[in-house]
Protein backbone atom coordinates (compact mmCIF):
# COMPACT_ATOMS: atom_id res chain seq x y z
CA UNK A 1 0.00 0.00 0.00
CA UNK A 2 1.22 3.47 -0.83
CA UNK A 3 1.19 6.47 1.46
CA UNK A 4 0.21 10.09 0.88
CA UNK A 5 2.38 12.81 2.35
CA UNK A 6 0.61 16.05 3.34
CA UNK A 7 2.68 19.16 4.01
CA UNK A 8 2.07 20.56 7.49
CA UNK A 9 3.28 24.08 8.36
CA UNK A 10 5.82 24.14 11.19
CA UNK A 11 6.05 27.92 11.40
CA UNK A 12 9.11 28.35 9.18
CA UNK A 13 9.99 27.36 5.67
CA UNK A 14 6.54 26.12 4.80
CA UNK A 15 6.31 24.94 1.20
CA UNK A 16 2.80 24.70 -0.27
CA UNK A 17 1.56 21.36 -1.54
CA UNK A 18 1.78 20.64 -5.21
CA UNK A 19 -1.40 20.43 -7.25
CA UNK A 20 -1.09 16.65 -7.37
CA UNK A 21 -0.87 16.41 -3.58
CA UNK A 22 -3.78 18.83 -3.15
CA UNK A 23 -5.86 16.64 -5.45
CA UNK A 24 -5.00 13.58 -3.35
CA UNK A 25 -6.06 15.42 -0.20
CA UNK A 26 -9.36 16.32 -1.88
CA UNK A 27 -9.86 12.66 -2.85
CA UNK A 28 -9.34 11.63 0.78
CA UNK A 29 -11.95 14.13 1.95
CA UNK A 30 -14.39 12.83 -0.66
CA UNK A 31 -13.83 9.28 0.58
CA UNK A 32 -14.62 10.40 4.13
CA UNK A 33 -17.71 12.66 3.96
CA UNK A 34 -17.70 12.96 7.74
CA UNK A 35 -14.50 15.02 7.44
CA UNK A 36 -16.21 17.48 5.12
CA UNK A 37 -19.27 17.52 7.38
CA UNK A 38 -17.32 18.54 10.48
CA UNK A 39 -15.28 21.04 8.48
CA UNK A 40 -18.46 22.65 7.18
CA UNK A 41 -20.05 22.59 10.63
CA UNK A 42 -17.02 24.31 12.14
CA UNK A 43 -17.14 27.16 9.63
CA UNK A 44 -20.93 27.48 9.42
CA UNK A 45 -22.62 28.70 12.59
CA UNK A 46 -26.13 28.04 11.30
CA UNK A 47 -25.28 24.45 10.38
CA UNK A 48 -23.86 23.92 13.88
CA UNK A 49 -27.13 25.07 15.40
CA UNK A 50 -29.06 22.71 13.12
CA UNK A 51 -26.98 19.78 14.35
CA UNK A 52 -27.46 20.85 17.99
CA UNK A 53 -31.22 21.11 17.49
CA UNK A 54 -31.37 17.67 15.88
CA UNK A 55 -29.45 16.12 18.79
CA UNK A 56 -31.72 17.85 21.31
CA UNK A 57 -34.85 16.48 19.62
CA UNK A 58 -33.33 13.00 19.62
CA UNK A 59 -32.52 13.22 23.34
CA UNK A 60 -36.05 14.45 24.11
CA UNK A 61 -37.55 11.51 22.23
CA UNK A 62 -35.34 9.08 24.17
CA UNK A 63 -36.46 10.55 27.49
CA UNK A 64 -40.14 10.51 26.60
CA UNK A 65 -39.85 6.92 25.28
CA UNK A 66 -38.97 5.84 28.81
CA UNK A 67 -42.70 6.08 29.58
CA UNK A 68 -43.05 3.00 27.39
CA UNK A 69 -39.75 1.30 28.14
CA UNK A 70 -39.83 1.40 31.96
CA UNK A 71 -42.52 -0.80 33.48
CA UNK A 72 -43.18 1.37 36.57
CA UNK A 73 -43.85 4.39 34.37
CA UNK A 74 -45.89 2.41 31.85
CA UNK A 75 -48.15 1.10 34.60
CA UNK A 76 -48.93 4.68 35.57
CA UNK A 77 -49.68 6.12 32.12
CA UNK A 78 -50.41 3.07 29.95
CA UNK A 79 -51.19 3.67 26.27
CA UNK A 80 -51.57 7.39 26.97
CA UNK A 81 -47.75 7.59 26.77
CA UNK A 82 -48.20 8.06 23.02
CA UNK A 83 -49.55 11.55 23.73
CA UNK A 84 -46.28 12.49 25.41
CA UNK A 85 -44.30 11.29 22.36
CA UNK A 86 -46.67 13.14 20.05
CA UNK A 87 -46.23 16.30 22.11
CA UNK A 88 -42.44 16.18 21.76
CA UNK A 89 -42.68 15.62 18.00
CA UNK A 90 -45.10 18.49 17.30
CA UNK A 91 -43.99 20.98 20.00
CA UNK A 92 -40.18 20.88 19.85
CA UNK A 93 -39.16 23.68 17.47
CA UNK A 94 -35.82 25.15 16.37
CA UNK A 95 -36.10 28.30 18.50
CA UNK A 96 -36.76 28.23 22.23
CA UNK A 97 -39.51 30.85 21.87
CA UNK A 98 -41.28 28.76 19.22
CA UNK A 99 -41.16 25.69 21.49
CA UNK A 100 -42.52 27.69 24.42
CA UNK A 101 -45.25 29.21 22.25
CA UNK A 102 -46.39 25.87 20.90
CA UNK A 103 -46.22 24.20 24.31
CA UNK A 104 -48.31 26.85 26.05
CA UNK A 105 -50.80 26.86 23.17
CA UNK A 106 -51.07 23.09 23.36
CA UNK A 107 -51.56 23.22 27.13
CA UNK A 108 -54.26 25.90 26.98
CA UNK A 109 -56.05 24.16 24.10
CA UNK A 110 -55.95 20.80 25.86
CA UNK A 111 -57.21 22.16 29.20
CA UNK A 112 -60.04 24.20 27.70
CA UNK A 113 -60.99 21.55 25.16
CA UNK A 114 -60.85 18.74 27.71
CA UNK A 115 -62.76 20.69 30.37
CA UNK A 116 -65.58 21.80 28.07
CA UNK A 117 -65.62 18.37 26.45
CA UNK A 118 -66.14 16.71 29.83
CA UNK A 119 -68.99 19.07 30.69
CA UNK A 120 -70.65 18.45 27.31
CA UNK A 121 -70.26 14.67 27.70
CA UNK A 122 -71.68 14.73 31.23
CA UNK A 123 -74.65 16.80 30.05
CA UNK A 124 -75.24 14.40 27.14
CA UNK A 125 -75.15 11.45 29.56
CA UNK A 126 -77.71 13.16 31.75
CA UNK A 127 -80.07 13.57 28.78
CA UNK A 128 -79.58 9.97 27.62
CA UNK A 129 -81.29 8.12 24.79
CA UNK A 130 -81.52 9.72 21.38
CA UNK A 131 -80.96 13.13 22.95
CA UNK A 132 -77.40 12.08 23.83
CA UNK A 133 -76.35 11.87 20.17
CA UNK A 134 -78.15 15.12 19.37
CA UNK A 135 -76.42 16.98 22.23
CA UNK A 136 -73.00 15.64 21.16
CA UNK A 137 -73.59 16.66 17.54
CA UNK A 138 -74.80 20.16 18.45
CA UNK A 139 -71.93 20.88 20.85
CA UNK A 140 -69.29 19.62 18.42
CA UNK A 141 -70.77 21.82 15.68
CA UNK A 142 -71.06 24.98 17.82
CA UNK A 143 -67.64 24.82 19.50
CA UNK A 144 -65.88 23.59 16.34
CA UNK A 145 -67.35 26.34 14.18
CA UNK A 146 -66.73 29.04 16.81
CA UNK A 147 -63.10 28.00 17.34
CA UNK A 148 -62.49 27.82 13.58
CA UNK A 149 -63.87 31.33 13.13
CA UNK A 150 -61.67 32.56 15.98
CA UNK A 151 -58.60 31.17 14.21
CA UNK A 152 -59.26 33.59 11.35
CA UNK A 153 -59.07 36.70 13.57
CA UNK A 154 -55.62 38.25 12.80
CA UNK A 155 -54.58 38.92 16.40
CA UNK A 156 -55.61 35.43 17.51
CA UNK A 157 -54.11 33.72 14.47
CA UNK A 158 -50.76 35.39 15.06
CA UNK A 159 -50.20 33.91 18.54
CA UNK A 160 -52.90 31.37 19.35
CA UNK A 161 -53.72 29.61 16.09
CA UNK A 162 -52.13 26.35 17.21
CA UNK A 163 -53.95 26.49 20.57
CA UNK A 164 -57.31 26.93 18.82
CA UNK A 165 -56.60 23.94 16.60
CA UNK A 166 -55.69 21.78 19.62
CA UNK A 167 -58.87 22.95 21.36
CA UNK A 168 -60.99 21.70 18.45
CA UNK A 169 -59.14 18.38 18.38
CA UNK A 170 -59.29 17.75 22.14
CA UNK A 171 -62.91 18.84 22.55
CA UNK A 172 -64.10 16.65 19.68
CA UNK A 173 -62.15 13.58 20.84
CA UNK A 174 -63.28 13.88 24.47
CA UNK A 175 -66.96 14.42 23.63
CA UNK A 176 -67.20 11.71 20.97
CA UNK A 177 -65.15 9.07 22.81
CA UNK A 178 -66.84 9.56 26.20
CA UNK A 179 -69.21 6.66 26.88
CA UNK A 180 -69.62 7.31 30.62
CA UNK A 181 -68.86 10.41 32.66
CA UNK A 182 -66.32 8.57 34.80
CA UNK A 183 -64.36 7.41 31.76
CA UNK A 184 -64.41 10.87 30.24
CA UNK A 185 -62.83 12.42 33.32
CA UNK A 186 -60.22 9.68 33.48
CA UNK A 187 -59.34 10.08 29.77
CA UNK A 188 -58.97 13.84 30.14
CA UNK A 189 -56.83 13.53 33.26
CA UNK A 190 -54.46 10.90 31.84
CA UNK A 191 -54.12 12.67 28.52
CA UNK A 192 -53.38 16.00 30.16
CA UNK A 193 -50.77 14.48 32.47
CA UNK A 194 -48.87 12.79 29.63
CA UNK A 195 -48.98 15.95 27.50
CA UNK A 196 -47.60 17.88 30.48
CA UNK A 197 -44.76 15.35 30.77
CA UNK A 198 -43.85 15.72 27.10
CA UNK A 199 -44.00 19.52 27.31
CA UNK A 200 -41.86 19.56 30.45
CA UNK A 201 -39.16 17.52 28.71
CA UNK A 202 -39.28 19.84 25.66
CA UNK A 203 -39.10 22.93 27.84
CA UNK A 204 -36.20 21.66 29.93
CA UNK A 205 -34.05 20.65 26.94
CA UNK A 206 -34.97 23.62 24.75
CA UNK A 207 -34.38 26.33 27.38
CA UNK A 208 -31.53 24.86 29.40
CA UNK A 209 -29.44 22.76 26.99
CA UNK A 210 -27.67 24.96 24.41
CA UNK A 211 -30.75 27.15 23.89
CA UNK A 212 -31.28 28.70 20.45
CA UNK A 213 -32.97 32.06 20.99
CA UNK A 214 -35.18 33.66 18.36
CA UNK A 215 -34.36 37.04 19.90
CA UNK A 216 -30.65 36.61 19.14
CA UNK A 217 -31.41 35.57 15.57
CA UNK A 218 -33.70 38.58 15.08
CA UNK A 219 -31.19 40.98 16.62
CA UNK A 220 -28.23 39.69 14.57
CA UNK A 221 -30.14 39.53 11.29
CA UNK A 222 -31.37 43.11 11.70
CA UNK A 223 -27.86 44.39 12.43
CA UNK A 224 -26.49 42.53 9.38
CA UNK A 225 -29.02 44.28 7.14
CA UNK A 226 -27.63 47.70 8.06
CA UNK A 227 -24.20 46.60 6.83
CA UNK A 228 -25.70 45.00 3.70
CA UNK A 229 -27.40 48.23 2.70
CA UNK A 230 -24.27 50.27 3.40
CA UNK A 231 -22.21 47.96 1.17
CA UNK A 232 -24.91 48.04 -1.52
CA UNK A 233 -24.99 51.83 -1.49
CA UNK A 234 -21.21 52.05 -1.83
CA UNK A 235 -21.25 49.41 -4.57
CA UNK A 236 -23.80 51.35 -6.57
CA UNK A 237 -21.80 54.57 -6.20
CA UNK A 238 -18.65 52.91 -7.54
CA UNK A 239 -20.51 51.35 -10.44
CA UNK A 240 -22.44 54.51 -11.28
CA UNK A 241 -19.41 56.78 -11.38
CA UNK A 242 -17.21 54.22 -13.12
CA UNK A 243 -14.85 53.50 -10.21
CA UNK A 244 -15.03 49.75 -10.72
CA UNK A 245 -13.54 47.53 -13.41
CA UNK A 246 -15.41 44.81 -15.27
CA UNK A 247 -13.97 42.04 -13.11
CA UNK A 248 -15.14 43.67 -9.89
CA UNK A 249 -18.49 44.52 -11.47
CA UNK A 250 -19.13 40.88 -12.33
CA UNK A 251 -18.03 39.61 -8.92
CA UNK A 252 -20.15 42.07 -6.93
CA UNK A 253 -23.89 42.51 -7.42
CA UNK A 254 -25.18 45.15 -5.01
CA UNK A 255 -28.81 44.35 -5.87
CA UNK A 256 -28.61 40.83 -4.38
CA UNK A 257 -28.16 42.19 -0.86
CA UNK A 258 -31.06 44.59 -1.33
CA UNK A 259 -33.30 41.77 -2.52
CA UNK A 260 -32.46 39.71 0.57
CA UNK A 261 -33.52 42.69 2.72
CA UNK A 262 -36.78 43.02 0.78
CA UNK A 263 -37.65 39.37 1.43
CA UNK A 264 -37.17 39.61 5.19
CA UNK A 265 -40.69 40.63 6.26
CA UNK A 266 -42.10 37.14 6.89
CA UNK A 267 -38.98 36.11 8.78
CA UNK A 268 -39.12 39.24 10.95
CA UNK A 269 -42.77 38.71 11.89
CA UNK A 270 -42.14 35.08 12.86
CA UNK A 271 -39.03 35.90 14.91
CA UNK A 272 -40.75 38.79 16.71
CA UNK A 273 -43.61 36.46 17.62
CA UNK A 274 -41.24 33.80 18.95
CA UNK A 275 -39.05 36.34 20.77
CA UNK A 276 -42.07 37.76 22.60
CA UNK A 277 -42.63 34.33 24.19
CA UNK A 278 -39.05 33.88 25.39
CA UNK A 279 -38.11 34.45 29.05
CA UNK A 280 -35.58 37.00 30.29
CA UNK A 281 -32.13 35.97 29.11
CA UNK A 282 -28.78 37.66 28.51
CA UNK A 283 -29.32 41.22 27.25
CA UNK A 284 -33.06 40.94 26.59
CA UNK A 285 -35.35 41.49 29.55
CA UNK A 286 -39.09 41.20 30.03
CA UNK A 287 -41.29 43.49 27.91
CA UNK A 288 -38.45 44.21 25.50
CA UNK A 289 -39.83 46.36 22.63
CA UNK A 290 -39.73 43.75 19.89
CA UNK A 291 -42.44 45.60 17.97
CA UNK A 292 -39.94 48.34 17.08
CA UNK A 293 -37.88 45.73 15.22
CA UNK A 294 -40.79 45.43 12.80
CA UNK A 295 -40.70 49.21 12.24
CA UNK A 296 -36.95 49.10 11.69
CA UNK A 297 -37.34 46.21 9.26
CA UNK A 298 -39.95 48.18 7.32
CA UNK A 299 -37.64 51.23 7.19
CA UNK A 300 -34.77 49.08 5.90
CA UNK A 301 -37.00 47.55 3.23
CA UNK A 302 -38.01 51.05 2.09
CA UNK A 303 -34.33 51.96 1.84
CA UNK A 304 -33.59 48.76 -0.06
CA UNK A 305 -36.38 49.58 -2.50
CA UNK A 306 -34.90 53.02 -3.16
CA UNK A 307 -31.38 51.64 -3.63
CA UNK A 308 -32.70 48.89 -5.89
CA UNK A 309 -34.57 51.44 -8.01
CA UNK A 310 -31.22 53.09 -8.74
CA UNK A 311 -30.16 49.99 -10.64
CA UNK A 312 -32.25 51.15 -13.57
CA UNK A 313 -30.14 54.29 -13.82
CA UNK A 314 -27.14 52.15 -14.74
CA UNK A 315 -28.87 50.79 -17.83
CA UNK A 316 -31.40 53.48 -18.69
CA UNK A 317 -30.68 55.40 -21.91
CA UNK A 318 -31.85 58.57 -20.18
CA UNK A 319 -28.93 58.40 -17.76
CA UNK A 320 -25.60 59.97 -18.71
CA UNK A 321 -22.88 57.63 -19.85
CA UNK A 322 -19.74 57.17 -17.77
CA UNK A 323 -17.70 59.21 -20.23
CA UNK A 324 -20.26 62.02 -20.35
CA UNK A 325 -19.30 65.29 -18.70
CA UNK A 326 -22.63 65.46 -16.84
CA UNK A 327 -21.36 63.21 -14.08
CA UNK A 328 -18.03 64.87 -13.57
CA UNK A 329 -19.22 68.05 -11.79
CA UNK A 330 -21.28 66.02 -9.30
CA UNK A 331 -19.00 63.01 -8.90
CA UNK A 332 -17.04 64.15 -5.85
CA UNK A 333 -19.97 65.65 -3.88
CA UNK A 334 -22.16 62.61 -4.65
CA UNK A 335 -19.46 60.18 -3.55
CA UNK A 336 -19.03 62.17 -0.33
CA UNK A 337 -22.80 62.06 0.26
CA UNK A 338 -22.93 58.30 -0.36
CA UNK A 339 -20.03 57.83 2.08
CA UNK A 340 -21.95 59.84 4.69
CA UNK A 341 -25.10 57.78 4.19
CA UNK A 342 -23.15 54.51 4.43
CA UNK A 343 -21.47 55.79 7.62
CA UNK A 344 -24.89 56.62 9.05
CA UNK A 345 -26.19 53.11 8.34
CA UNK A 346 -23.16 51.53 9.98
CA UNK A 347 -23.44 53.79 13.04
CA UNK A 348 -27.11 52.90 13.50
CA UNK A 349 -26.37 49.20 13.05
CA UNK A 350 -23.47 49.37 15.50
CA UNK A 351 -25.71 51.11 18.03
CA UNK A 352 -28.22 48.24 17.91
CA UNK A 353 -25.50 45.59 17.90
CA UNK A 354 -23.81 46.93 21.04
CA UNK A 355 -27.12 48.10 22.54
CA UNK A 356 -25.76 51.59 23.08
CA UNK A 357 -27.59 54.82 22.39
CA UNK A 358 -26.41 56.33 19.13
CA UNK A 359 -27.27 59.90 20.07
CA UNK A 360 -29.13 60.47 16.83
CA UNK A 361 -30.25 63.95 17.84
CA UNK A 362 -26.66 65.01 18.50
CA UNK A 363 -24.75 63.29 15.69
CA UNK A 364 -26.89 61.34 13.19
CA UNK A 365 -29.67 63.84 12.46
CA UNK A 366 -27.28 66.86 12.15
CA UNK A 367 -25.17 64.74 9.79
CA UNK A 368 -28.22 63.98 7.64
CA UNK A 369 -29.22 67.63 7.71
CA UNK A 370 -25.79 68.52 6.35
CA UNK A 371 -26.17 65.88 3.63
CA UNK A 372 -29.52 67.38 2.67
CA UNK A 373 -27.91 70.83 2.35
CA UNK A 374 -25.10 69.41 0.21
CA UNK A 375 -27.64 67.80 -2.10
CA UNK A 376 -29.45 71.11 -2.53
CA UNK A 377 -26.19 72.76 -3.59
CA UNK A 378 -25.49 70.30 -6.42
CA UNK A 379 -26.16 71.90 -9.85
CA UNK A 380 -29.55 71.21 -11.40
CA UNK A 381 -30.25 69.69 -14.84
CA UNK A 382 -30.60 73.10 -16.52
CA UNK A 383 -26.85 73.72 -16.09
CA UNK A 384 -25.75 70.69 -18.08
CA UNK A 385 -26.34 71.97 -21.61
CA UNK A 386 -28.78 73.26 -24.16
CA UNK A 387 -29.11 70.49 -26.73
CA UNK A 388 -31.69 67.70 -26.37
CA UNK A 389 -29.17 64.96 -25.49
CA UNK A 390 -27.55 66.98 -22.72
CA UNK A 391 -30.94 67.94 -21.32
CA UNK A 392 -32.05 64.32 -21.34
CA UNK A 393 -28.85 63.30 -19.54
CA UNK A 394 -29.35 66.13 -17.04
CA UNK A 395 -32.91 65.02 -16.29
CA UNK A 396 -31.69 61.46 -15.77
CA UNK A 397 -29.11 62.70 -13.31
CA UNK A 398 -31.79 64.78 -11.58
CA UNK A 399 -33.79 61.57 -11.08
CA UNK A 400 -30.76 60.05 -9.41
CA UNK A 401 -30.41 63.11 -7.15
CA UNK A 402 -34.09 62.95 -6.20
CA UNK A 403 -33.62 59.33 -5.11
CA UNK A 404 -30.74 60.44 -2.90
CA UNK A 405 -32.94 63.08 -1.24
CA UNK A 406 -35.64 60.47 -0.68
CA UNK A 407 -33.04 58.18 0.87
CA UNK A 408 -32.00 60.89 3.34
CA UNK A 409 -35.62 61.33 4.45
CA UNK A 410 -35.99 57.60 5.05
CA UNK A 411 -32.74 57.49 7.02
CA UNK A 412 -34.00 60.27 9.27
CA UNK A 413 -37.06 58.16 10.03
CA UNK A 414 -34.84 55.14 10.60
CA UNK A 415 -32.63 57.09 13.03
CA UNK A 416 -35.70 58.15 15.05
CA UNK A 417 -36.84 54.54 15.37
CA UNK A 418 -33.35 53.45 16.48
CA UNK A 419 -33.42 56.21 19.08
CA UNK A 420 -36.84 55.03 20.23
CA UNK A 421 -35.53 51.46 20.53
CA UNK A 422 -32.62 52.71 22.65
CA UNK A 423 -34.96 54.51 25.05
CA UNK A 424 -37.51 51.71 25.45
CA UNK A 425 -34.91 48.91 25.35
CA UNK A 426 -32.75 50.47 28.07
CA UNK A 427 -29.64 50.95 25.93
CA UNK A 428 -26.63 52.22 27.85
Amino acid sequence: MGSTVIDIPDGEGFVPCSEEKQKKVGDICCQFPIVLFFKEMKSNKHMTRKVIHSIKVGVALVFVSLLYLLDPLYKQVGENAMWAIMTVVVVFEFFAGATLSKGINRGIGTVLGGGLGCLAAIFAQAVGGVGKAIIVGITVFIFGAAATYTRQVPNVKKKFDYGAMIFILTFSLVVVSGLRAEQVLEIARDRLSTIAMGFAICLFISLLVFPIWASDELHDSLVARFEDLAVSLEGFSKEYFGNVNEKEKSSFNFSSKCKSVLHSKTKDESLVNFASWEPWHAKFGFCYPWGIYLKLGEDLRDLATTILSLKGSLKSPTQPSESNTCRQPVKEPCEAIVASLAWTLRELGESIKKMKKCGSEDTILPKLKTVRQELSQIPGPSTFGTNDLERTDGLGLATFMYSMVEMVEKMEELAKHVEQLGQLGGFS
